[in-house]
């Protein structure tokens, strides 16, 4: 059941998932370790603090200062202070001194002021021991001792103790621990989430290269999850091969009976007298035979052919030669030399780029080719002076047999395979392809593959 929030809710939390939030399965699922981790760091820490500092830092605070009043008070004129000395260092590990009213000005000034953490709950013991007395706390010179200074009207008293008297060191072992085990903790997930993400992005590369007709070898391991679905595409890109492995042989077989009448056909059209309805017959024979290839080509594809690195600049250039000695059509051809190679199927990607550029020498007499590339796209760009193809019908000229202009002339144009063999061989090589209309007056035709 998914719980429905106001539109304005939904948009900022929406907002929220696009900027703020990871998109890849690793940093999400160590988002939703960390927080929790935090949160539990957080709270255990504040509960200790609550229970444990505030608890025993007051109570040592007030046995310190109890103890110290205690002392105070036994400093009578008919007792020696150094007996009170004595009693106070022996059975309370206070040193304490005493300056008279004269004296004491000199001792006060000789001290520098400190603000500590932890004598915030000494201070407020000593206000509320000492409420009619001035009373200063003192850091020692290595901040392991405390200087307590009581002023009360018959002098001033100065106490020296261990700051381990009102300061429980617990906390910091307490916060180490747990900071400690967490980052233990933290570690021992990310070791163990790389292994399993490390499985599904193998998964993806493996699924992805599949896709573009590289056959690249994957072993799952992991979780059970994991293994299963990496078993599962294992199997499917099994069937994949062998139903197109059959399909292919089934194709070749069709077209072996099918040209072999064809042939019969030619040669007995050709030993037949030449007049216009032989004529017209043969030309049908050869639309035929013409439809039967680029049917095969449209449906087998690519067939078993291997991927390898493909220099897309040299085969255009090659392309273009070929057309250019036979055609009268002006031609340019712009191309960036840095990064024109990509891992493809070479004969596949020939046949797209032929087909994309016949189609423009066929039906425009002014031709601009560009090859362009950066760090992660190659682009061909193919721009005719033509008459183009309407906006309306540019997705329905990549449906296999169709033709703009409706007939089965050969000579208004092929059988409508041209384009849709382009754009299923630049997609399976996980590219685009695009029609728009061109700055020459004609057609633009984009090819954009990943590199």
């Amino acid at each position: 059941m998914r719980i429905r929030f106001p539109r304005k809710v939904e948009k900022l939390l929406a907002s929220f998932r696009r900027h703020l939030l990871p998109r890849s399965l690793f940093f999400r699922t160590m988002l939703l370790i960390f927080i929790p981790l935090i949160v539990v760091q957080v709270v255990s820490i504040y509960a200790f603090l609550d229970g444990n500092w505030n608890k025993v830092g007051r109570r040592l605070s007030d046995n310190l200062t109890a103890n110290m009043a205690f002392v105070i008070q036994m400093h009578t004129p008919d007792v020696d202070f150094a007996r009170v000395q004595q009693m106070a260092s022996s059975i309370y590990g206070l040193d304490v001194s005493y300056y008279d009213n004269e004296r004491k000005h000199s001792v006060w000034r000789k001290n520098k002021k400190e603000n500590p953490l932890v004598t915030g709950f000494l201070n407020e013991s000593l206000h509320s021991q000492f409420p009619q007395a001035n009373t200063e706390i003192f850091l020692g010179k290595h901040r392991s001792n405390l200087n307590i200074l009581v002023d009360t009207d018959l002098g001033l008293y100065v106490f020296n103790t261990s700051v381990k008297n009102i300061f429980s060191s617990s906390i910091f072992g307490f916060v180490l621990w747990m900071i400690g085990t967490s980052l233990l903790l933290f570690v021992v997930a990310v070791l163990f989430l790389r292994v399993q993400v490390r499985s599904i992005s193998q998964l993806a590369a493996a699924a992805e290269d599949f896709g573009k007709g590289i056959n690249t070898k994957f072993k799952p391991y992991g979780s059970i999850e994991v293994r299963r679905a990496g078993l599962a595409f294992t199997k499917m890109k099994e069937r994949i091969i062998r139903q197109i492995s059959e399909k292919t042989q089934m194709l070749a077989g069709v077209s072996h009976d099918l040209r072999t009448p064809l042939t019969r056909m030619k040669l007995q059209m050709a030993m037949m007298p030449k007049n216009k309805e032989n004529e017209e017959f043969v030309q049908d024979i050869d639309e035929m035979e013409k439809m039967l290839d680029g049917y095969l080509s449209y449906v087998s594809g690519e067939g078993g052919e291997k991927s390898t690195f493909v220099d897309v600049n040299e085969m255009i250039s090659g392309i273009i030669n070929k057309y250019r000695k036979n055609s009268n059509v002006m031609i340019r051809y712009s191309t960036n030399y840095d990064v024109s190679a990509i891992q493809g199927r070479e004969q596949a990607l020939r046949r797209a780029f032929t087909n994309v550029i016949e189609n423009a020498f066929h039906y425009g007499q002014t031709i601009a080719v560009k090859l362009a590339s950066d760090d992660s796209h190659l682009e061909l760009t193919v721009d005719d002076d033509g008459p183009g193809i309407p906006e309306s019908k540019r997705e329905d000229v990549f449906k296999a047999f169709y033709r703009v202009e409706g007939s089965r002339n050969k000579e208004t144009g092929g059988v409508g395979l041209g384009l849709a063999i382009a754009k299923d061989v630049v997609v399976s090589h996980g590219g685009t392809i695009i029609l728009s209309d061109s700055e020459l007056g004609g057609l633009r035709v984009l090819i954009s593959i990943p590199l």
